[in-house]
């Protein structure tokens, strides 16, 4: 029981913290509400958990044989990132209340996990510290409690996004909270160059 705790309390600090999966479920709230957002939500956890469990079952040995898949990875990353801060930067600022209206996709949170450092480096160290030999049982136990808080704290930011649809009721407030979550994923793509 208490590994399962670790292994639980590891998962929320990595899911929990602001990271560029998290921002883009924030901003998602706020501009498309819950109902539409939980497409992304789902996306991420699928995304990391297979990621997760792929690490656990050897993936990061063909990191470690061949590390140019790493840089490969990095520099995926960070252009996805300035690709999504991009579509927010030039959003319209309407707020999507109409049947129309899509927040992210399925496939682009599920994607955005593959090109997140933050996602990699919390597979490799995650399982480095609970199944570090691999083990089939503790790999699946793990990928399991990953999921579930994954999951939830996801969708924390999207519901803590929906709260901000209250104060972005016109066009200009949400060109600037956009812009603004622009420019921190900027920052997450500058972080990743420079780290």
């Amino acid at each position: 029981m208490t590994v399962w705790l670790s292994m639980a309390a590891f998962a929320l600090a990595a899911s929990i913290s602001p990271g560029p999966v998290n921002i883009v479920a924030l901003s998602s709230g706020a501009r498309f509400g819950l109902r539409a957002s939980m497409a992304h939500v789902s996306g991420a956890t699928f995304g990391f958990t297979l990621l997760l469990l792929l690490t656990g079952l050897g993936l990061n040995q063909v990191l470690a044989r061949w590390p140019l898949l790493t840089t490969y990875i990095q520099w995926g990353g960070v252009a996805f990132l300035l690709y999504m801060a991009y579509r927010l930067a030039t959003d319209d600022g309407r707020l999507g209340e109409d049947d129309n209206a899509k927040g992210p996709s399925l496939l682009g949170g599920a994607a955005m996990q593959w090109l997140n450092p933050k996602a990699w480096l919390a597979s490799v160290a995650g399982m480095g510290a609970f199944a570090s030999d691999g083990e089939a049982l503790l790999v699946w136990q793990f990928t399991l409690i990953y999921f579930v808080i994954c999951y939830l704290s996801i969708a924390c930011w999207a519901y803590v996004g929906t709260f901000l649809r209250a104060y972005l009721n016109n066009p200009q407030g949400v060109r600037l909270f956009n812009r603004l979550m622009a420019v921190l994923l900027v920052g997450c793509a500058a972080y990743l160059l420079w780290s």
